[in-house]
């Protein structure tokens, strides 16, 4: 059984109304089974570091400072104009990815039903994705931190259409645009914490390697809802362990790049928004590749992508929980709340 079309749950701005028609929206109060994962109430100590990658935030050889003309500049608004989950890697272990397939063989955005099959997966985190799946095949959208309007654990934050990462000399913060603005802090040529308190979007260093920006996260809080590394509800524990890569693609690259994604992902209409991308820009692309590791959850590390174009519009502004009510279940949604006034 296929789920019909729904829109977001609770964004309000109708400038997204293209977009939202093809995204799916929650069931509030059904909370997907096991999704919430074995967490650590306290600071947590660093986990080893994957294989070729660096720990602290400055790149081997690297004195902490690098000159201002050798840095990239990956200034303005980006779009990843194709949904639901990320782009599989070129090669080795991938993300899991949409059992249930349109016609023309994309990923069935509308129904969401990860492949629980994928050797990356524990036995344990493999029967989660397979009840999240299950729900979905019953015609029923099972909530996300995206539809529920909760913060987005890295690296599930990665499927959202639009970014911008703004660079200083000493930190790079990055934007998402939706369903509601987040925002992550990464310290350059710095170090994790010895025990590092967990956090919605967990501790970010940062480094440059010539043209590429690398990002290291860990401590990504598990005590909370909807914990999730993607759309298809696969858990994540306190070890998880996500190294990005940000690098400019010149244009020919980034189209085909792009082109090779909308394989997997089905592309997003042209929408009202400007969140989709400029067909008249010959300029670079931008390409996110990132390793995620988690032995409590996977048995090795597998890698994804995502490639984004320029912007056609500007940064529009998305509101997630101005109405909380679905009006197709007559509930509502599991947005945050408080059990006490915090003064």
């Amino acid at each position: 059984m296929t789920a019909p079309r729904r829109p977001f749950a609770l964004l309000a701005t109708s400038t997204l109304a293209s977009i939202a028609a093809m995204a799916p929206t929650a069931v509030s109060g059904q909370t997907p089974a096991s999704a919430g994962s074995l967490s650590s109430p306290g600071p947590l100590p660093n986990p080893p570091p994957l294989a070729g990658t660096a720990r602290v935030g400055i790149g081997a050889g690297d004195t902490g400072q690098q000159h201002a003309a050798s840095v990239p500049d990956f200034s303005g608004v980006w779009v990843h104009p194709s949904w639901p989950s990320f782009e599989p890697p070129l090669s080795g272990p991938g993300p899991v990815r949409n059992r249930s397939r349109l016609r023309t063989g994309e990923s069935n955005g509308n129904q969401l039903v990860g492949d629980y099959t994928n050797p990356i997966l524990k036995p344990h985190a493999a029967e989660v994705v397979k009840k999240h799946g299950e729900i979905s095949l019953a015609g029923v959208t099972y909530p996300t931190p995206a539809n529920q309007c909760w913060p987005q654990p890295v690296p599930y934050i990665f499927w959202t259409i639009g970014i911008q990462l703004l660079q200083e000399p000493d930190r790079v913060t990055i934007l998402y645009s939706n369903p509601d603005h987040e925002v992550r802090h990464v310290r350059l040529n710095s170090s994790h914490p010895a025990r590092v308190t967990p956090s919605w979007y967990g501790d970010s260093v940062g480094h440059y390697e010539g043209d590429t920006l690398v990002i290291d996260t860990v401590g990504i809080k598990t005590t909370r809802p909807f914990a999730m590394v993607d759309i298809f509800g696969t858990p994540y524990t306190e070890a998880l362990h996500v190294v990005e890569r940000y690098r400019l693609l010149d244009y020919e690259t980034a189209k085909e790049e792009q082109e090779r994604g909308q394989k997997e992902n089905r592309r997003l209409p042209f929408n009202d928004s400007g969140m989709d991308a400029d067909p008249d820009y010959r300029g670079n692309g931008l390409q996110l590749e990132f390793t995620v590791e988690d032995e409590g959850v996977f048995t090795m590390p597998w890698s994804a992508l995502m490639t984004y174009r320029r912007a056609r519009g500007g940064w529009p502004e998305f509101v997630c929980a101005e109405n909380i009510r679905e009006y197709y279940y007559n509930k509502n949604s599991e947005v945050p709340t408080a059990d006490k006034p915090d003064f």
